[in-house]
């Protein structure tokens, strides 16, 4: 780890980070909001399961071919893309009986789990984003690199479930209000379907720069 100088700029950066809205915050908000803070924090802990195989893959240099591939870099990307818009069409497309319910039908947990896994796990920007964040506050004199990116990168998602959570937590809190109100269902679907898929036209869109 680094020195505590440079540990506490690497907190207050990854802080700063994560309290930025990106695609895992807009993808645990839509979640929180249409299914409860239950599925909104089980989300969370599938995005944050793929930012484990993330940060793996920093440590021991596969992101580093990821960005040196042309071809692994467009694989991942586009099963991402495909992946995200596939999630927003079935949300879009979801029969119209299941939003005049004052309780719409929840996915089962496992689902919410596994869809909040692969849409980190087959995001580039995150692969991306260790690979450039990470290198900067490691210290060849202190130690195996690879420990320093492993150790650096978990303190990282230990802090990004925290801000995460929050996230699902209010948005939770938020949606079963929102939920009662039969015409914010039409919005919610229209809300949840169109940020996947503007999340997958994102992730398609991202360059190796």
């Amino acid at each position: 780890m680094p020195d505590m100088a440079h540990l506490g700029l690497f907190l207050a950066a990854s802080v700063v980070l994560l309290l930025t809205p990106g695609p895992a915050v807009l993808f645990i908000v839509a979640r929180s909001i249409a299914q409860g803070r239950t599925a909104g924090l089980v989300s969370v802990l599938g995005i944050h399961l793929g930012t484990i195989v993330h940060i793996t893959a920093a440590a021991i240099g596969l992101s580093a071919l990821l960005m040196s591939s042309a071809l692994a870099f467009s694989a991942v990307k586009y099963l991402g893309a495909v992946y995200l818009i596939w999630m927003g069409l079935r949300t879009l497309l979801a029969r119209q009986t299941q939003f005049e319910a004052a309780t719409p039908p929840a996915e089962p947990l496992a689902r919410v789990f596994r869809d909040g896994f692969v849409v980190n796990l087959f995001n580039p920007k995150t692969a991306i984003f260790f690979l450039a964040f990470l290198p900067q506050f490691v210290d060849p004199a202190r130690g195996a690199l690879h420990w320093q990116i492993l150790g650096l990168g978990l303190t990282f998602m230990g802090l990004g479930m925290i801000t995460d959570g929050m996230f699902a937590l209010a948005a939770g809190a938020a949606g079963e209000f929102l939920r009662r109100n039969l015409r914010f269902l039409q919005f919610q679907r229209w809300f949840a379907g169109t940020s996947f898929i503007g999340l997958g036209l994102t992730a398609a869109l991202v360059t190796r720069k």
